[in-house]
């Protein structure tokens, strides 16, 4: 009797979430994907906005199946993404009526925080929501790594007491934290109490690029109107 010829198995094809996300965004089939895909996020500290918005749209089509805690960790991850306006997406897939509860309204409440430089607030309001925000590793790391870009486009040289109420940490903390700064940033000291912030052409404006690259003010004001 002849050898029987066995049919080669067919292999399901294997996708990242993000392959997901181009390939059919809008397959209903994907929510749960999204969804542990925001705990991978926050487990292994990675961060996606396609994909968060994604899970967003399909919370709009579906809304009875939105989990408060995904969401408010997708919003904690966009806090994390500042000064990227990822906040400010997310915020305007979520309803209205869901913004007004809380975690999110304390959320947004942080943002405007951030967004204003309003850091003592923030840092005051975020105590307030330590377990919240604790549940996303490297919050604080981000939201301090922020201040410092504020600072460096503001400063060319930050009184040590300002950097301290921006990035929330006094004392030897604060002195290590300098230290890794004048390491591996440029940062310099200026007695004592002064830390000279590495150049950049926004602290230091004779740094800007040719007046080529600049678009002209008539051009800005023209876009006034429009954001009225």
């Amino acid at each position: 009797m002849g050898r029987e010829l066995q049919q080669p198995q067919k292999e399901e094809a294997s996708y990242t979430v993000e392959q997901l996300v181009a390939l059919n965004p809008y397959n209903p089939d994907i929510l749960p994907d999204l969804e542990n895909y925001v705990n991978e996020q926050v487990s292994s500290q990675i961060y996606s906005l396609d994909a968060n918005l994604c899970l967003l749209r399909h919370y709009q089509f579906e809304p009875d199946r939105m989990s408060i805690q995904i969401v408010s960790h997708i919003l904690i991850k966009a806090l994390m993404a500042m000064p990227a306006p990822d906040f400010s997406l997310c915020l305007f897939l979520i309803p209205e009526r869901v913004q007004t509860e809380e975690p999110f309204k304390t959320l947004i409440v942080l943002s405007h925080y951030l967004e204003t430089g309003r850091f003592r607030q923030f840092w005051d309001e975020a105590a307030k929501s330590r377990r919240l925000l604790e549940a996303v590793p490297g919050f604080e790391q981000a939201i301090q790594a922020y201040g410092v870009h504020v600072l460096s486009l503001t400063y060319q040289k930050v009184p040590r007491a300002v950097l301290a109420e921006v990035i929330n940490i006094e004392g030897p903390s604060l002195d290590k934290f300098i230290e890794h700064h004048v390491a591996k940033s440029g940062w310099a000291l200026d007695k004592g109490q002064l830390i000279v912030i590495s150049k950049n052409e926004f602290n230091h404006p004779e740094l800007k690029k040719s007046g080529g690259d600049i678009i002209p003010m008539e051009n800005i004001t023209r876009i006034f109107p429009i954001l009225g």
